[in-house]
């Protein structure tokens, strides 16, 4: 894939479409945008999501949407302020959509289970198989949500990383986490946290592994990289969170390691993944 005059060109394997809308807020401005907030459509399908989201009389819109049959539909030019994040706050930004460009997943978003089944909200049955049991970054007990095809996941950081070389992404964010308590997209089943320390974080590692190694090794204080990173009572992502998330730039002190797994302490332990501390 590649941009051209702000719209994404397609690829063998990811067929990319236009359907272009005009519910859009004009160009970035002062600047293009510099930040990717990451959406599930919470819909029956790509094809009704993008009717949805150009629909005149319904006041949203987003860049992209990627169905589970790997479509790529590009309703918005990424110069171009699209309406996906409504109500939100980072940092000291708030009104997000001035500042980033949406990604819409095709996804049915959180299931509820009846006796053998799992639907969604619009009442569609689920098997078993395209079923995830996570716990939410913004709650303390597992639920059932819809399972991200592989093909998506790759899909998506596939384009993120386009975005990245063309227009200096530097943040890469949830609608969940500029949206707290409003929105819950894109839930546990997707591997945000992952997707951008791959993309905005591993570089550095990449460039000094004999530094980074030897750091892994041999100190007992790190500094967490992710966002937010749940803190559990055993070295599982399924057993209990035990307190509120870290978050970036926080400093812990690792006590032990199983595998992948830090048990660290900050005012009291808990397990976080390695994956997501960087070691002084």
């Amino acid at each position: 894939m590649k941009i051209e005059n702000h719209l994404l060109v397609a690829s063998s394997g990811s067929p990319v479409s236009q359907q272009l809308t005009n519910k859009t807020s004009g160009l970035f401005q002062p600047a293009l945008p510099d930040t990717v907030v990451i959406h599930y459509t919470a819909g029956r399908d790509a094809k009704s999501s993008v009717r949805t989201l150009t629909d005149p009389k319904i006041k949203a819109s987003a860049h992209l949407v990627i169905g589970r049959d790997n479509s790529i539909t590009q309703l918005v030019p990424f110069d171009t302020v699209a309406w996906h994040a409504g109500k939100s706050r980072w940092n000291d930004r708030t009104g997000l959509n001035a500042y980033s460009i949406g990604i819409e997943i095709d996804n049915a978003g959180r299931l509820d289970r009846q006796a053998d089944e799992y639907l969604s909200w619009f009442k569609k049955s689920y098997p078993a198989t395209e079923v995830f049991r996570g716990t939410h970054r913004n709650e303390s007990e597992p639920t059932y949500w819809h399972r991200y095809t592989a093909q998506q996941i790759e899909i998506v950081e596939r384009v993120v990383r386009l975005l990245v070389d063309t227009y200096g992404i530097k943040l890469i964010l949830g609608h969940e986490e500029i949206s707290p308590g409003r929105k819950i997209d894109p839930g546990p089943a997707f591997p945000l946290d992952k997707l951008r320390n791959d993309i905005l974080y591993a570089d550095r590692e990449a460039e000094e592994p004999e530094t980074f190694a030897a750091q892994k090794q041999d100190k007992p204080h790190a500094t967490v990289t992710a966002y937010q990173l749940n803190v559990r009572s055993e070295p599982s992502a399924s057993s209990d969170l035990v307190m509120e998330p870290l978050t970036k730039g926080e400093q812990v002190e690792i006590l032990e390691r199983q595998g992948q797994w830090c048990r660290v302490k900050i005012e009291r332990e808990g397990w976080v993944s390695g994956k997501y501390l960087d070691q002084e």
